[in-house]
């Protein structure tokens, strides 16, 4: 499975940092019922006690969440995000299956919704009924579409909600499916947006998060985007860690887990950190000397690893050789001048 199918990670991370973001964009009606200002608490033991033993495996994100309403009563929302993209003939039943059991087990009602990722516009899932012997039994839950924002586009990007640019993201991953150069140019301009809005720095690593899993590049695209955010933040001045440096430490150290020698690790991971630490010197300070890639290949990974927030901090690259761990006296000294291109 590729990582871009690997839906459930990403959505159940948003949806638990943002949840009433979500609730206010997907579902506003129930969003204005729910008491906000009292504490959400997710029930993932809960929600694991019933699922368990049922057909659950990526293609699904299953949040379930305490919430008390504007009466003072208390509330359980079960918020399933259907993302495999395909019609499913029992979603309906497994809906109602959910809701039941979280019933019978905990003796709660449960307000289910659900997101639909799939691109099949005829499939309207939210009613499931059962008749037999002049008995029945109905179950209609809320849901929401992706692909009907298409005909929204402009609210999208008017929208300052998290999940406006989730959908965004979602929308044109669809649309260039084909076309991996548009989608590189949708893909920098969703993250150029991210600072454009004015998020938080970590509102903005959140979403890039989302948006580089599921705008999947080809290799040399993804280099080159990442080369263009690079100099985006450089010339914005952000005060951020950049978005890439954090992605690029957390596949560094995945992949490092998944390496079979400690070593291959460790190099793995030092490479990397150089490499992006190389790429932030020239666009900060046009260069670097080729002697700084001695005396930084010689550090540890311990060392290299701040040496990105060192740089961003530094007005010169004088300033930030200064505040390199003193070499070893086998290592030349390192000029302060970049090299020329």
């Amino acid at each position: 499975m590729s990582p871009n199918d690997e839906y459930d990670s990403p959505w159940k991370q948003l949806l638990e940092w943002y949840f009433e973001a979500f609730m206010r964009f997907f579902f506003a009606a129930a969003h204005a019922e729910i008491d906000w200002q009292q504490p959400i608490e997710f029930l993932d033991k809960e929600l694991q006690q019933i699922v368990r033993d049922a057909e659950i495996g990526r293609r699904y994100a299953d949040v379930l969440a305490k919430v008390w309403l504007l009466d003072g009563k208390e509330e359980w929302i079960l918020i399933h995000v259907e993302v495999q993209g395909s019609v499913e003939v029992r979603f309906d039943q497994r809906m109602y299956t959910y809701n039941y059991r979280l019933f019978d087990r905990y003796a709660r009602s449960v307000a289910s919704f659900a997101v639909l990722s799939d691109e099949n516009i005829n499939w309207r899932p939210g009613h499931y009924q059962m008749s037999r012997l002049g008995s029945t039994l109905t179950f209609s839950y809320a849901t929401a579409k992706l692909i009907d924002y298409r005909a929204h586009w402009a609210l999208l990007e008017a929208n300052d909600n998290p999940f406006a640019t989730v959908v965004m993201a979602h929308l044109k991953t669809l649309e260039t499916k084909a076309d991996p150069a548009e989608r590189y140019n949708w893909k920098f301009s969703l993250i150029r947006r991210l600072y454009e809005r004015g998020y938080t720095q970590q509102d903005v690593l959140n979403l890039f998060h989302f948006i580089d899993w599921v705008m999947r590049l080809p290799e040399a695209l993804e280099y080159q985007l990442r080369e263009e955010i690079v100099q985006m933040e450089a010339q914005q001045a952000k005060p951020y860690v950049t978005a890439f440096a954090r992605i690029e430490r957390q596949e560094g150290r995945q992949e490092g887990r998944q390496e079979g020698r400690q070593e291959g690790r460790q190099e793995g991971r030092q490479e990397g950190e150089i490499r992006l630490l190389l790429r932030l010197l020239n666009h900060r300070f046009g260069g670097a000397p080729e002697e700084l890639l001695t005396r930084l290949q010689a550090l540890p990974i311990e060392q290299i690893e701040p040496l990105v927030d060192v740089a961003l901090a530094q007005e010169t690259l004088a300033d930030f050789i200064a505040q390199l761990p003193a070499p070893a006296s086998s290592f030349p000294a390192v000029s302060q001048e970049p090299a020329e291109k």
